[in-house]
């Protein structure tokens, strides 16, 4: 483990280098010089975010490609499968049951969950619909560990205290609102139309 605490932002860039090289074979070594160019950052950068989690390259002469790939899997925990549960099979979360990125080895989208009572029991890509007030049990015997909310933001936060409650270790939360969930479980915020506010006040500085 790291001896100090780790920026998420460096978290990220470790899934962007990983994302650059997934495509480069054999056991050539690769300087981080060469990575940095790769991504876009600087060759300080790189050295700086692997520096974290030890010393896996060749001193003085960068990282051999293998390795690197199978140390920063690691690091992310990609080298196991995480059982998902998607909470809201609107168009978001029907959307997001066909998103690629579930659909690697490392993801499995395990259980869907709906409080519709016309969606309940439909199939949708090879998952079956189940009611909301099923998902404590669901995601205890289907080892469940992280939990999507696209529900709408009323119903965000009964949700996120049904995956807590169903032993989740992480929730994804693309509901509008901010929740609040137990200390021992990790949250990720995506809020789309923050997002987009934000782009539209750097274009607007641009006009």
């Amino acid at each position: 483990m790291p001896r100090f605490k780790v920026p998420e932002v460096t978290v990220e860039r470790l899934s962007i280098y990983l994302r650059a090289i997934k495509n480069l074979e054999g056991d050539e070594i690769l300087s981080s010089q060469e990575l940095a160019d790769l991504v876009g950052t600087s060759d300080g950068q790189v050295r700086k975010d692997l520096a974290y989690f030890g010393e896996f390259g060749v001193p003085g002469q960068g990282y051999r490609i293998a390795k690197l790939k199978q140390e920063i899997r690691h690091i992310l925990g990609l080298d196991s499968t995480w059982g998902i549960a998607i909470v809201g099979i609107g168009n978001l979360g029907a959307a997001l049951l066909t998103y690629p990125g579930f659909k690697r080895e490392e993801f499995e989208i395990r259980a869907a969950f709906d409080r519709d009572e016309s969606k309940i029991e439909k199939v949708w890509r090879g998952i079956k619909v189940q009611h909301v007030d099923k998902i404590p049990k669901v995601l205890s015997e289907r080892q469940i560990k992280i939990g999507v909310i696209t529900t709408p933001a009323t119903s965000a936060q009964e949700v996120a205290d049904k995956l807590a409650k169903g032993g989740v270790k992480g929730i994804l939360n693309f509901a509008p609102v901010r929740i609040s969930v137990p200390k021992e479980i990790r949250l990720k915020n995506v809020d789309l139309s923050m997002q987009l506010e934000t782009l539209s006040y750097f274009l607007r500085k641009l006009t």
